[in-house]
């Protein structure tokens, strides 16, 4: 059975930091393209970062190069985002995925990240 499973989210003012965790499990972690997507409220959902496949191109959305940091540890399964100087407009629930192909595309359950005075 796959499961990811999120964490790490929270309530922090502008500036602040957060790191989200997603902890897989019920298939071969690295083989997978492992990515973050995010999803604010009346808006669609979003790829803020991703590893591919082969990992040698890290995909960052534009609004996030330079304050987000995507990162995995294949022998712990898990898939990390480190989030520095979060803006309000970063508020949103995030979604860890694990990609293969379009068969086997899998999502977590989403953690709420808001960020604000």
């Amino acid at each position: 059975q796959v499961r990811l499973v999120e964490s790490g989210g929270g309530l922090v003012q502008p500036g602040g930091s957060l790191r989200l965790s997603c902890v897989a499990s019920g298939f071969t972690f690295s083989r997978y393209a492992m990515s973050w997507y995010r999803q604010a409220p009346g808006k669609e959902r979003e790829l803020v970062a991703g590893i591919p496949i082969t990992g040698n191109r890290i995909n960052y959305n534009d609004a996030v190069k330079g304050r987000f940091t995507i990162s995995k540890d294949n022998a712990k399964s898990t898939v990390y985002l480190q989030m520095n100087n979060l803006k309000p407009e970063d508020t949103a629930v995030y979604y860890c995925n694990a990609w293969y192909d379009d068969s086997d595309d899998y999502w977590g359950q989403g953690t709420q990240v808001t960020v604000s005075r």
